[in-house]
């Protein structure tokens, strides 16, 4: 046991210090919005249900976006919302020319996805090269579109942009802190062909390959639609890229309670337990890191803890680095108190996923 502890530890150090040097000296930059020649004509689609507090911000930021307007159609489904949603929408779809909205009726099958459905309504309406999805709680830079579409190869299917968590006080500083480790690993993951997941929030996909791989109306049945098509576009062989700068840099809001947090990671868990094993082995060392600590502290004292300050030091320095290279200046010192939400937030995430109860989203509940 005791072996077993140090070598977790030790794992978890060294994981930090190569995924350092990958950010510092192998980092892949896939666009540059300064050669952009051509602009091809791009839809943007977002699904919306009961978000009458944070459409504005969304709205407000498409009006900013610096693209040809004549190349840009936005489309937006409105997912049987009872707020002033539908409303929101219809007016600025009324001083846009160039934007349309429809609404989603029931669906009656447990087999779709309710956001995947709607999405998938909307491109089949979509008459860009490039489809763009970004959430209704989120809000983008001018430049997004540009960022996006100039990251895109050859051989690309899916771009995937960078988010950042916004809000004020601790709780929305730790999500935030996560969403960084989560969307670092991401990238260097794709920068060495290792498929992960897409990013339902901040995501760019080729019209023909979302188009060959049957698009959402096609995917199975998943809470984590965004990870479902991710796959389906790299079964055809496609790339799944990861574009991090500020030109691809969104924001969305911070989950205001622990009861919604964790209904989101309880979701989020659904689509992890799909993933291929060694990212399972992966998420367990790092969960498992926290006991084999107190193991090692019960069994050979204090001097232990220099090696959870070792790990704590490289993982703060992964995040610092990674969220430069999106235009993000954090805190190192403040980084360095990560660990005192990962492990009980990720221990009650484990708890609550196999807490017989339903997952909440948008205000219906799945099985």
């Amino acid at each position: 046991m005791l072996l077993v502890a140090a070598l977790i530890s030790s794992f978890l150090i060294h994981q930090f210090i190569v995924v350092i040097i990958r950010i510092n000296h192998y980092w892949k930059s896939y666009g540059n919005i300064q050669k952009m020649k051509e602009f091809p004509k791009v839809s943007v689609l977002v699904a919306a249900r009961n978000e009458e507090q944070h459409l504005p911000q969304l709205l407000a930021s498409f009006d900013l976006l610096d693209y040809p307007e004549d190349q840009v159609e936005f489309l937006f489904a409105d997912d049987q919302s009872i707020d002033q949603t539908p409303q929101l929408l219809d007016s600025w779809c009324q001083k846009n020319k160039n934007a349309n909205y429809l609404s989603v009726q029931e669906v009656k099958s447990t087999e779709k996805n309710p956001k995947a459905f709607a999405l998938g309504l909307l491109a089949k309406k979509a008459q860009g090269d490039y489809f763009l999805f970004t959430d209704a709680d989120c809000k983008v830079n001018p430049q997004w579109i540009k960022g996006m579409i100039s990251s895109f190869q050859e051989k690309t299917g899916i771009a995937l942009g960078i988010t950042q968590v916004a809000g004020a006080g601790i709780s929305s500083f730790f999500q935030e802190i996560d969403w960084w480790n989560t969307q670092g690993f991401v990238k260097v993951a794709s920068d060495i062909k290792l498929s992960t997941t897409g990013l339902g929030n901040n995501m760019a996909i080729k019209a023909s390959a979302y188009r060959e791989s049957g698009g959402f109306l096609e995917i199975p049945f998943s809470l984590t639609e965004d990870l479902e098509i991710s796959k389906a576009v790299s079964k055809l062989g496609y790339e799944v890229i990861s574009e991090v700068s500020p030109n691809t840099l969104a924001f969305t809001k911070a989950e205001s309670s622990l009861v919604t947090l964790l209904a989101q990671r309880k979701r989020w868990m659904f689509g992890v337990m799909t993933l291929p094993w060694f990212w399972k082995v992966i998420l367990g060392l790092q969960f498992f890191y926290f006991p084999a600590i107190i193991f090692l502290y019960s069994s050979i004292g204090w001097w232990i803890l220099l090696v959870a300050g070792a790990k704590s030091f490289f993982q703060a320095l992964f995040h610092y680095t990674f969220a430069k290279k999106a235009g993000r200046k954090l805190s190192f010192w403040k980084l360095l108190s990560f660990d005192f939400y990962f492990f009980p937030i990720s221990l009650l995430t484990i708890l609550y996923y196999f807490w017989p109860s339903p997952v909440k989203w948008k205000s219906r509940k799945y099985r």
